[in-house]
């Protein structure tokens, strides 16, 4: 086995030398010579990694790491803290200066939060983009490789096949009908047809370079091989432009929607923080510099400041929980939109199967019924094909033959080695000319030499080399394909696929003297010899039937929409619950008027030789009539569903980079369970979400309502400035930390789907602030106004008030917990997250009365056992009414027909 060269100078920079000729202008060998490679060995192991940390990583400039620092700066330069800067600084300018240190460490506090859940966010993306990575199949020592595209250097040897977006700019040195999509790079729309045993003069224009490859393009067909000649920003794409790594994630319609709430709120808190102050000097005749302070406090405190950030960290944790369930979300856009899916369109294999496939029968030379795997001339023929007409990589590992690609390929590979093949062997055959698979054709083909004469070898779909074929070989002669024969054939493929098998058909002919083998495919592929078919099982996986139930108890429908036999389909939806009295063929789609096809995607669940096209159409109908529409895809031709639907789900195993791309989900295990749990997931996430944002407008709400309330009663505003700062820390613990932890209410999968048209701030919403926001408001003013009536001065009362509240917002943060579930049946120890900030702040509110120096800073005086036990009961009762509705609800539901 040969060793790596060493690597040529040139290519130190990942370019030819300025009198050396440009790579498009170097035959193969001379490439070769020049990166110090060898295009069957690839590089070795240590030689890579010298080069990577030689050359630097396969990126374009990346976006400069903000260091901590930095967002304490950008924090403490938010207006709001500005504000809150300018509070402390009017009390050191009005001689309290003890009020102006207190307020200054309760800054630090409230910009450590704000610090703390801008950081959380931060990580949940940068998890989610380092799972979602490029990456690429290389060859090390000899042996294909994934690795990821950064680790990619000049020498690699990189594999080619459909869907995949090239990481480096390459020599090829193989091809097979390859096409490249090189519209990012030059602008040209159209697919380029890739060659490599082509030299071009050194002039030739960069959209002419026919025998490279360029990072950034997307391979459409065919296959190939290439050197990587230049990596990150020595690449074509890399000159062209310096693409911006940091790119920010555009803001959802959540969060746009909520961010438009948070301005009208803006004006809203500002308007009580003048007015407020106003009527205390002018009603409650109250001093100026007290109320101008309080006024101050007040706009702090009740401005939504944290809302677009609340939003953004609860959608990047619950996103990044969604990773580490194997569900890795490409944009935050799509946690809210699971939540509202009311349908999902999957394909069946790998994803409802375990796609696992192996051979089960064999039908060859004319036996009937199907026979087992064995060593006649007729099945070792037809697993001959099967092995040629094959993308599938053989590799060695520890001197053991190992299969690596597509399932049915290498279960193929599989079936011929058992029957005692030398797939190693055939696999060495001088391949002229391959036609490889699309969805049109059906089928894929190779021309080869064997024994001095050139043949073409095909496999596909039974109807697709059947309708190529004129003759079957059946008994060692070959027969002419009559129509009783064609009709008996059909018969025998319908009735494997009934039993849930996928059914492939292989045929044969020699090519004529005159005949050209990269000519025309039609014509290289007709009159075709039936050899035989092949039936592959693929058991469903076990856990899909549990799925596909809870999704349509949650009123999600699901529809397999598949390119497979329908009776395979038939069978395997049969199996894992999917209604199938109804098999809708492609043809039918195609020749169904627009009303036709409504009716059907309302009747039928089952779509079976369906085209990339017809996927779509099904998609834009369902969605015509109402439907969110989920939708899974691995392929090239995938991608205009996954970016039609409102949420694509795209193969992270076996999905190619352009359908990871369109997607804005990516199963890591390519399994539906995990569709059904991303979908709990969703609807929890946005529950939460819901949760977290009444409880905060509703404590902003009642602490404008208490000083509303006390200043039109003459009074003072029940809480010191301080004070009001002290409840804005906690409400914003809460809020950010409580309600995200929040497990799923128990009815969460048997509610219809959320309509994505209703706004977030919906009727319920509405009552559920107002109601949380009075009761709590009502608890502060009923103890301050009985405290304030037994005349121990305004400090007492205040204090009295501010125990009040401290309780009080930490009950009603426990009943908001859940909207429809009582508190007893959700579970008082469900989530740590809220019984850690409860205790924090109920410790706080202990150590603030105890201590007598944290007292004196809070303006705090000791309210007496009395007060203490009215403000407890205040604080429990009062919020407590939203589970008396919650326990009403619940026997009402529990207890109706």
């Amino acid at each position: 086995m040969k060793e790596s060269r060493p690597l040529a100078e040139e290519s130190h920079t990942a370019q030819p030398e300025a009198d050396s000729p440009a790579w498009h202008a170097r035959s193969v060998a001379e490439t070769v010579s020049a990166l110090g490679t060898d295009p069957d060995y690839g590089l070795s192991l240590a030689e890579a990694a010298k080069r990577l940390a030689r050359l630097g990583p396969n990126i374009l400039a990346g976006a400069r790491r903000e260091p901590w620092w930095e967002d304490v700066v950008e924090v403490l330069a938010e207006p709001l803290v500005l504000l809150l800067i300018v509070v402390a600084g009017v009390y050191a300018l009005l001689g309290e200066v003890e009020d102006a240190a207190t307020i200054v460490v309760i800054i630090l506090a409230v910009a450590g939060v704000e610090i703390m859940n801008k950081a959380r966010a931060k990580r949940a993306i940068a998890a989610l983009r380092s799972l979602s990575a490029l990456r690429a199949t290389v060859v090390r020592a000899g042996q294909p490789a994934d690795v990821p595209a950064a680790e990619v250097v000049p020498g690699d040897v990189v594999l080619l096949q459909p869907g995949q977006r090239v990481v480096a700019d390459l020599r090829l040195v193989e091809t097979a009908a390859l096409r490249v999509d090189e519209s990012s790079l030059t602008g040209e729309s159209a697919p380029v047809t890739k060659r490599a045993d082509i030299v071009l003069a050194p002039e030739t224009e960069l959209a002419d370079r026919a025998n490279l490859a360029f990072a950034g393009t997307l391979v459409t067909a065919g296959k190939g091989r290439g050197l990587v000649v230049a990596t990150g920003r020595a690449t074509e794409l890399g000159r062209v432009a310096e693409l911006a790594a940091g790119v920010k994630e555009p803001p959802t319609p959540l969060q746009q929607q909520l961010r438009q709430l948070a301005g009208w709120l803006l004006w809203v808190a500002l308007g009580f923080s003048v007015l407020i102050p106003v009527l205390g000097v002018l009603v409650a005749n109250r001093p100026w510099r007290e109320m101008l302070l309080t006024g101050l406090t007040l706009a702090f405190a009740t401005i939504p400041e944290e809302l677009p950030i609340l939003i953004t960290t609860v959608l990047a944790i619950g996103a990044y929980r969604l990773a580490r369930q194997q569900a890795i979300v490409k944009r935050l856009q799509a946690v809210e939109t699971l939540g509202s899916v009311s349908a999902i369109c999957t394909d069946k294999t790998g994803t409802l199967t375990e796609n696992r496939m192996r051979v089960v029968e064999l039908w060859a030379g004319g036996a009937l019924p199907p026979l087992g795997i064995g060593t006649s001339p007729e099945v070792a023929r037809l697993l001959e094909i099967g092995v040629l007409a094959n993308d599938a990589q053989l590799i060695l590992t520890d001197g053991r033959e190992r299969f690596v690609g597509d399932p049915t390929e290498t279960a193929l590979l599989a079936a011929a080695k058992t029957a005692g093949l030398q797939v190693g062997d055939l696999r060495a055959a001088r391949v002229l000319e391959e036609f490889p698979f699309d969805d049109r054709r059906k089928r894929m083909s190779v021309v080869y030499e064997r024994d001095g004469a050139r043949w073409i070898a095909a496999k596909g779909a039974p109807e697709a080399i059947l309708s190529v074929c004129a003759a079957v070989r059946l008994g060692g002669r070959v027969e002419p394909l009559d129509r009783q024969r064609l009709d008996e054939l059909r018969a025998l493929v319908d009735d494997l696929a009934a039993r849930g098998l996928r059914v492939l058909a292989f045929a044969e002919r020699q090519l004529g003297p005159d005949e050209r083998p990269d000519g025309d495919v039609e014509s290289v592929e007709a009159g075709l010899t039936l050899v035989g078919l092949a039936g592959l099982e693929d058991p469903p996986r076990p856990e899909v039937p549990e799925a596909i139930a809870t999704l349509r108890s949650a009123g999600v429908r699901v529809l397999m929409l598949t390119g497979d036999h329908p009776a395979t389909a038939r069978a395997i939806a049969e199996r894992v619950g999917i209604e199938a009295r109804r098999v809708v063929l492609g043809r039918e789609l195609e020749q169904a008027t627009d009303d036709a096809l409504r009716e059907l995607v309302r009747t039928a669940a089952v779509f079976a030789r369906i085209t990339p096209e017809h996927k779509l159409r099904i998609v834009r109908t369902l969605q015509e009539q109402g439907a969110v529409v989920a939708v899974t895809g691995d392929g090239v031709n995938d991608a205009p569903a996954l970016r039609a639907a409102a949420i694509g789900i795209a193969m992270g195993r076996t999905g190619t980079d352009v359908a990871r791309e369109a997607a804005g989900l990516v199963l890591a295990d390519d399994n539906f369970a995990t569709v059904a749990a991303a979908v709990r997931a969703g609807r929890t996430l946005y529950e939460n979400l819901c949760k977290s944002v009444r409880y905060y407008l509703a404590a902003k709400l009642a602490l404008v309502t208490a000083s509303v309330a006390a200043v039109l009663a003459h009074l003072p505003v029940p809480f010191a400035p301080v004070q009001i700062i002290v409840l804005e820390l906690f409400m914003d613990l809460g809020a950010a930390t409580t309600f995200v932890a929040e497990p799923p209410e128990a009815d969460l999968m048997a509610r219809s789907p959320r309509d994505p048209r209703r706004p977030f701030l919906d009727h319920p919403m509405r009552l559920g602030i107002l109601a949380g926001g009075l009761s709590l408001a009502a608890a502060v003013v009923a103890v301050y106004l009985w405290a304030w009536s037994r005349g121990p001065g305004l400090a007492v009362a205040q204090s009295a008030a501010f125990v009040t509240w401290m309780i009080g917002h930490v009950v009603l943060a426990a009943h908001m917990r859940s909207e429809r579930q009582p508190l007893l049946r959700t579970g008082l120890l469900t989530n740590r997250a809220f019984l850690l900030w409860a205790a924090a702040a109920l410790m706080g509110l202990i150590v603030s009365m105890v201590v007598p120096t944290l007292r004196a800073r809070l303006h705090l005086a000791e309210p007496g056992l009395t007060a203490w036990l009215v403000a407890l009961a205040a604080g429990l009762i009062f919020p407590s009414w939203w589970e008396v509705v919650k326990w009403w609800r619940w026997h009402r539901r529990s207890s109706g027909p």
